[in-house]
This record gives C-alpha cells, structure tokens and sequence, in this order.
C-alpha cells in the first residue's frame, strides 16, 4: 500500500481571517461558512478549489499515460451549500453541500471517444472525488491548550 501524509496548520489572526500553512505556502481563508467578505476565499471556496485542482492534475497524468496532449484544462464547479446546521437552526439537512456540480472542458484535438476514457478515468483515480462521494473516517480531537504555573 502506497501513502503520503498531507498535513496543514492553521491559526485564527482575527475575528474574520483563519491562516493556514500548506506545503509551506500560506493561505488566509475567511471566517464566511461559503460567501466571505472581501478579497478572502471561505472554506467552501478552498474545497472546491481543492477538487477542481485535484481533477486538474490527475487530469494531467492521465493525458500523458493516454497520449494526449492537453492544451489546457478548464473546470468549472458549482456547490450548493446547505447552511442551516452550521447556524444553529433548525433542520433535518445534513451540514454542507447538497450537490456539487462539475464541468471539466479540456482544449485538446483527442477524439471524443479518446477524451470519454481520460474523463472515466479521472473520476476514477480523483483523491479529492473519492472522498466526496464516499465516507472517510474523520477523528476530531479537542486539546485544551493550558500554562503551566511554577510550585510555590
């Protein structure tokens, strides 16, 4: 079995930013559960940029073990988000989104048939899909930060 650890640490700044290291780079993420305000994506906006790049590089080497040569990879993607749980109100709806959908349109001179295979075979092999669509087990732990005082 292959595996690779991907690991991030994040911080609040302030009442409205979350900061975030990843693979070294940092990203601020806004405190909106989808819509932020200002220039700051929300963590909705980071997941499905996730996805749409996931598809994007698995895209890539799928083309090249298929032989086709890829302009360009445009994916666009659409989440609706159901929101109420998160707000404390009241519903029966699950806590996110309630569909998610995706629309990959590569620039290529591959044959229809040829771009059907490489789209199945993305799906297939898409870390970031597999996890949408199937339940992984997450833990959540809590560690109560504390300070140590001196023994008088």
């Amino acid at each position: 079995m292959s595996s690779k650890i991907v690991s991030v640490t994040g911080i609040s700044i302030n009442s409205n930013q979350f900061s975030v290291n990843a693979n070294g780079s940092d990203l601020s993420i806004n405190n909106a559960l989808s819509i932020g305000e200002g220039k700051v994506p929300s963590p909705t906006d980071y997941l499905l940029a996730g996805f749409a790049g996931s598809i994007n590089a698995v895209g890539l080497i799928v083309a090249e073990e298929l032989g086709i040569e890829l302009k360009s990879v445009q994916v666009d993607i659409v989440g609706e988000l159901e929101t109420k749980k998160a707000e404390g109100l009241p519903t029966r709806s699950r806590a996110g989104f309630r569909k998610i959908e995706v629309i990959v349109k590569p620039t290529s001179d591959a044959p229809l048939a040829l771009l059907k295979q490489w789209i199945d075979e993305v799906k297939e092999r898409c870390p970031l899909r597999d996890n949408l669509i199937n339940s992984t087990p997450v833990l959540l732990t809590l560690l109560k930060e504390y300070k140590q005082h001196d023994a008088a």
